[in-house]
């Protein structure tokens, strides 16, 4: 035991005890997976640019602005016309353009069902968006135009009794100049009465609160930890250079020569390695979470578990390319060789979801699809009864490679 802990103590003085070591193995990874985080999972939510037009002179034109303003989901930028609007959108001034039609609130008032025109140049998840709540906005609307429609009827229709009576009773007053005059007073009144329902629908005193259940993981939470992924993987070249650049100084022939067992020897490079690693994990994790306000939507300890199990298979992974390489000019065809096709394969750059089936079965084999996948059942509250699996899957792949590397980990029979 006492040699491993040497072993490993060694590794980490070389790796991080100096400036240098710290820079190159801890500072520098940690800004560049928070460069990655702000670029893949965003600095936070971007509100979509709409463009839009309002032609209706009546209080509906302006409450359906009003409700979409109060969403916060839009940027609203209004055009004096609709061509100005068409112009606008063509030049991708905004992701969609907004068209409140003129005489939308007489129209509703008429009883028909008038349409709020949306324009896009391209179909995106806010022009989507956008229609659903043009199209909800609308049938309230309606739904309120209607009732306001009935009660003014309501009302004329009593009103047209009492008038009766009082032209029986005075038969100079002229029933057109009357009809005419109660026309005209009853659209107004009922533009009135529908202006005054919509200011207090406005105010919101009834509302509904969401609730995340955490259903389902956030998208970018997949993007952002394929991207550590490929990363922290490609820190494991650093660990192989260590350990090629002691069989070409003949450092680990001395230490076989020594009463020191080929697993100590392997293992201490593994943990002196691993250690390293956590420490890379931990400086990402406290940057992205403090530094960038960056939400994981997971427990940060759970996603430390994760990140720190995939180290392990890759430290696994670094002893035994050890053994295999005996060239160190070799060592850079890690990236190519394993890197590269494993992250592809166990979904850093897409879902594994979208890859032929004969791929997906394949991709039971690399770290990177179990990782992934702990933190996707981690995001949506799934516990131990869950999540025991790919831990154990990971810490199985990282004890095969562990004995591998002790096997094969040799020092080079020649000078190189």
């Amino acid at each position: 035991m006492y040699n491993i802990l040497t072993i490993s103590w060694n590794l980490v003085k070389r790796m991080i005890g100096r400036r240098r070591g710290v820079i190159a193995y801890i500072l520098l990874p940690g800004v560049i997976v928070s460069v990655i985080i702000w670029m893949t999972g965003g600095m936070g939510y971007e509100k979509a640019t709409v463009l839009y037009t309002n032609l209706d002179s009546g209080p509906a034109g302006a409450h359906v602005i009003a409700e979409l303003e109060k969403t916060g989901d839009y940027t609203l930028v209004e055009k004096e016309s609709g061509g100005e609007l068409r112009t606008g959108v063509l030049d991708e001034k905004g992701r969609a353009g907004l068209e409140i039609p003129a005489g939308y609130s007489a129209s509703l008032l008429a009883g028909q069902a008038p349409q709020i025109h949306i324009y896009e140049l391209k179909t995106s998840a806010a022009s989507i968006a956008l229609k659903m709540k043009a199209s909800e906005i609308g049938g309230r609307l309606r739904e309120v135009a209607l009732a306001v429609d009935a009660a003014g009827k309501g009302a004329e229709a009593g009103k047209a009794g009492g008038t009766a009576g009082v032209q029986a009773a005075s038969p100079s007053i002229g029933p057109t100049g009357m009809a005419s005059g109660t026309a005209s007073g009853t659209a107004a009144a009922r533009e009135a009465k529908l202006s005054a329902v919509l200011q207090q629908a406005e105010l919101h005193h009834v509302g509904s609160q969401k609730t995340d259940y955490n259903l389902y993981p956030r998208e970018s939470l997949g993007v952002v930890t394929g991207f550590m992924l490929m990363f922290l993987m490609a820190m494991v070249t650093s660990s192989v250079s260590v350990i090629m650049d002691d069989r070409k100084k003949r450092t680990m022939m001395r230490m076989f020569s020594a009463p020191v067992r080929s697993y100590e020897i392997a293992l201490g490079n593994f943990l002196g390695s691993f250690t390293v690693g956590v420490i890379q994990v931990a400086a990402v994790l406290l940057v992205g979470r403090y530094v960038l306000n960056y939400n994981f939507e997971l427990p940060m300890y759970l996603y430390f578990l994760i990140l720190a199990a995939f180290m392990l298979v890759c430290m696994g992974l670094a002893s035994t390319v050890a053994g295999l390489i005996r060239n160190p000019n070799n060592a850079g065809m890690l990236n190519a060789l394993i890197l590269t096709p494993t992250c592809m394969l166990g979904g850093c750059f897409w879902p594994i979801s979208i890859m032929p089936d004969y791929m997906q079965k394949a991709a039971n084999f690399v770290p990177q699809k179990w990782a992934i996948q702990a933190a996707d059942l981690a995001a949506t509250g799934s516990g131990w009864s869950e999540l025991w699996l790919p831990f154990a899957v990971l810490g199985l792949m990282a004890v095969i490679l562990l004995v591998i590397g002790s096997a094969i980990l040799r020092p080079s029979e020649s000078a190189v």
